[in-house]
Formats: C-alpha cells, sequence, structure tokens
C-alpha cells in the first residue's frame, strides 16, 4: 500500500501523511448491510462521563463484518474491496451463488473478480478462504481465529496483523499470535487464510490535530496537570505523582501493566505470555 507524504507548505502538512487506499475498488457501500450508529459521546446512561479524551468526529454508518463465516461450500465472487471507517483494515465485498451479500476482511492479495470459500472439509487454502484450524496446513499465516468453535472471530482483525499455526497435536492447535503470545486453540475453531490487508496503516501521521478530532479523539491532557479526583496523578502543590506507578484515569497501570483478569480458565492453554514492552520480555 503506497502512502503520500506532504510536503512542508503549511504547518498542518509538515510530517503529514495519508494513505492511498491502493487496493480499494468500490467507493459506494451496500446499503442492505449498513446500520445506523449512536454516539455517546463517551457517556453513560446517566450522561457521566466515563472515558476521557473521545468525542466527536466524523458521522458513520456501521458496515455489518461476517466474523462467523458459516455459509459452507457455496463459493462467493469478491465485487469489490471498500474503505471501513470503523476499523484499520479494508473490507470486502462478497455475492454467493444464491444472491447474498456479506462483508468480510479483506486478506492480503484479495481483488476483486477472486473466489472465496467457506468450508468445513478440506479446500484449496486460498487467502480469503475459512477453515477449521485442523485442515489448515501448519506454517500458514491466518487471521479472524476463533478462540471457542462457533463464536466468530476474535484474534488477528487488525489491519496487517496475522498468526501463524505452528502445530496440531490431538484435539489443540498451537498458534502464534503476533503480540509474541503463544496460545492453544481447538482444532474445530475456524481461522481464514492469509494476513490481514492494508498493512500500511499504522504508517500514516496525522501531522494536525484537526486530522485526529475526525477520529473522535479529543485533546489529550497529561495526568499531573489535573486534579486529584479526575487521575491517580493529580493534585499536589507541584509537578509530582507521588511515587504512583504510570496509569490512566481508571488506576490501570498504562506500561506493562495487567489487563487480562487471574484465574480465567484458558489460562492454561496460554504456553507463552505476550511480550511486555515496560519491561522488554516476555510476561510470566
Amino acid at each position: 500500500m503506497p502512502i503520500r507524504v506532504y510536503k512542508r507548505t503549511t504547518a498542518g502538512r509538515r510530517n503529514a501523511s495519508v494513505n492511498l487506499h491502493a487496493e480499494v475498488t468500490k467507493t459506494k457501500p451496500e446499503k442492505s448491510l449498513l446500520k445506523p450508529i449512536h454516539k455517546t459521546g463517551a457517556r453513560n446512561c446517566q450522561g457521566k462521563l466515563t472515558v476521557i479524551q473521545q468525542g466527536g468526529g466524523h458521522k458513520r454508518r456501521y458496515r455489518t463484518i461476517d466474523f462467523d463465516r458459516t455459509k459452507d461450500d457455496q463459493p462467493a465472487l469478491v465485487v469489490g474491496i471498500e474503505y471501513d471507517p470503523n476499523r484499520s483494515c479494508h473490507i470486502a465485498l462478497v455475492k454467493y451463488a444464491d444472491g447474498t451479500l456479506r462483508y468480510i476482511l479483506s486478506p492480503k492479495g484479495l481483488t476483486a473478480g477472486d473466489t472465496v470459500v467457506s468450508s468445513a472439509q478440506q479446500v484449496d487454502p486460498r487467502p480469503g478462504c475459512c477453515l477449521p484450524l485442523r485442515h489448515i496446513p501448519t506454517g500458514f499465516e491466518i487471521h479472524n481465529v476463533e478462540l471457542f468453535p462457533g463464536q466468530g472471530g476474535k484474534l488477528c482483525r487488525s489491519a496487517g496483523n496475522a498468526a501463524r499455526l505452528t502445530n496440531k497435536e490431538g484435539r489443540w492447535a498451537t498458534v502464534v499470535l503476533p503480540s509474541g503470545e503463544i496460545r492453544q486453540v481447538s482444532m474445530d475453531c475456524r481461522a481464514t487464510i492469509g494476513a490481514v490487508g492494508n498493512s500500511d496503516h499504522a504508517n500514516v501521521v496525522l501531522g494536525k490535530a484537526g486530522r485526529a478530532r475526525w477520529l473522535g479523539r479529543r485533546p489529550r491532557v497529561r495526568g499531573m496537570a489535573m486534579s486529584h479526583h479526575q487521575h491517580p496523578h493529580g493534585g499536589g502543590e507541584g509537578r509530582s505523582k507521588g511515587g504512583q506507578e504510570p496509569s490512566n484515569a481508571s488506576n490501570t497501570q498504562s506500561k506493562g501493566g495487567r489487563t487480562r483478569g487471574r484465574g480465567k480458565a484458558s489460562d492454561e492453554r496460554i504456553l507463552r505470555r505476550r511480550y511486555s514492552r515496560r519491561y522488554g520480555q516476555l510476561k510470566v
């Protein structure tokens, strides 16, 4: 995916870049697969602000994505690749033989005119095809991986992400996730072949505050500049966080802290924890 870097004609253009979305072949979305999005302004049902630094942004409509891929043994023609404002990757509109239209995540290399298929049996593993892990050869890149059979894809759904299927033993398949975590998943869980497209999404530099506001991101304020009841780092007579570990407004550690609850039943299926950016090692 090409990235266009602007010339420094203004302060807002300096260091700014845009994604040209060269993969996109279809500009207008399918109306039958659209839903309205009701914005909350980061407030709960009582009108109280629950998430800071969020709100506003351009009006969007939600594209209904088929994460389950349960329409088996029916080849689907890729009508076109579309831009989705609700996610970092592109989506593909596919049309089945019976006329049914669905949106799926667009993998790298998928183009308009290609054919994809979902099946519970052994088929040719091409990008965009959805199969149970037992029928996917080891060493393949996969995305939209289920955690439990029939639940729908949960893992590796953002732009450029892909997991790697490394081993199959008994009723468990070993998957290496982009974070470095290695976990076992049931062989009956489904996954889609290939890596998610639009890998250059992470290389885009917004360049000015206005582009962040279009995305619904409000200005960020340092925790130490807030009062004591707004942030754990706030309050005091000077610039000091009082020995508090770096955390967010809800007092969750922001640099390498645990976000997963302890004692979950699926912990025994995690063979190696994800990589910790704070400590420069794998979490235990």
